[in-house]
């Protein structure tokens, strides 16, 4: 992973996260917001997995269906945020479309994408914290503004 801090202005820092083949992008991103400290941000990303693992959140069981593509795809839009959990430390809510190649498409929550060759991150952090909080009754931790 390299990552360059590309403005550092008084409304917030932006900073693009280049991870490499072979990296687990959202471990490596959640590692990342750790060591740097980030409270509340936007994140995008595009870029390449040689498989990844997407989610479809399941109601009824409170649960992540998991998708799995265990073949060569395109990160073709990565969107999400950065907030702090219940256990203080970053995270990271992230939706992935992938492209496949015969031009359909698999989506949902990022729950887990090995880089191949690169994934390209942008991570625009503001100077604020956002709240991460685990809801009961829905079963999933979800931004608390207060």
């Amino acid at each position: 992973m390299k990552n360059k801090l590309v403005s550092d202005d008084r409304g917030g820092q932006i900073h693009v996260v280049i991870l490499d083949s072979g990296e687990e992008a959202f471990a490596a991103l959640t590692r990342f917001a750790n060591e740097a400290k980030i409270t509340a941000a936007s994140v995008s990303a595009i870029g390449a997995f040689e498989k990844a693992v997407v989610g479809w959140f399941d109601f009824a069981t409170k649960t992540y269906r998991k998708i799995e593509v265990n073949q060569q795809c395109e990160v073709l839009s990565a969107l999400g945020d950065v907030a702090v959990g219940d256990d203080g430390k970053a995270s990271l809510h992230i939706h992935a479309v992938l492209g496949l190649s015969d031009g359909s498409t698999r989506g949902g929550h990022l729950l887990a994408g090995t880089v191949r060759p690169t994934l390209e991150v942008v991570l625009t952090e503001v100077p604020d914290r956002l709240r991460r909080k685990k809801r009961a009754d829905l079963g999933i931790a979800l931004i608390d503004i207060g």
